[in-house]
């Protein structure tokens, strides 16, 4: 069996090395438009895209056995009734740090296990409650570059811990890849749990 990572986020890498899984990554480009207004379904939805993509593209060269596991995950941030992926440039960054400003919001991962064609998922959802910040503050971290490659604009294992002073759920799944769900879903989908 091999364990195939669908995913270009570091922080996913890190995650499933510092739990003891060997990987091979394997990226898609994937169209992620879409019509869904439910968080926790476009989660899982773009999730499951990106894990079908990498089986898709394994398929055409040949190199997808029966027994591989594709592993894939998506996050979102859910604000004002409003869903925050990745912030376009410095002007979207910085709104969507002002709108989660002194405010709570929830980050929903979603996570597929793609095993034989058939596809395992679910999504975590964790509370997040955020300080107030100053117009400086907001532009401070938007110069540090931190902002661009993260759902609703702020990395928690970053400078944005700074402003973050409780989290209800799953610290992981505001990481982008909640391991007690990815524990879950392994024993759904292989029989037997990570460990």
């Amino acid at each position: 069996m091999r364990y195939i990572l669908a995913s270009r986020s570091p922080r996913r890498r890190e995650i499933l090395t510092n739990i003891g899984i060997d990987f091979t990554v394997v990226t898609a480009d994937t169209d992620e438009t879409s019509s869904l207004s439910d968080p926790s379904e476009l989660a899982e939805e773009l999730a499951r895209r990106k894990g079908r993509a990498a089986a898709e593209l394994l398929s055409q060269k040949g190199e997808l056995s029966e027994d591989d596991v594709i592993i894939s995950a998506d996050t979102v941030v859910f604000c004002g009734g409003e869903i925050l992926g990745k912030p376009r440039d410095r002007t979207d960054a910085k709104r969507m740090l002002r709108l989660l400003s002194g405010n709570s919001h929830t980050v929903v991962s979603g996570v597929a296990l793609i095993k034989g064609g058939e596809s395992f998922v679910s999504h975590s959802e964790t509370k997040v409650y955020f300080d107030k910040l100053s117009e400086s503050e907001i532009n401070d971290y938007v110069d540090t570059d931190e902002p661009f490659d993260k759902a609703g604009a702020y990395g928690i294992q970053g400078r944005a811990s700074l402003w973050i002073n409780r989290i209800e759920g799953c610290y992981f799944g505001v990481v982008g890849f909640p391991v007690n769900l990815f524990n879950d879903l392994h024993r759904k989908c292989l029989g037997y749990p990570v460990l």
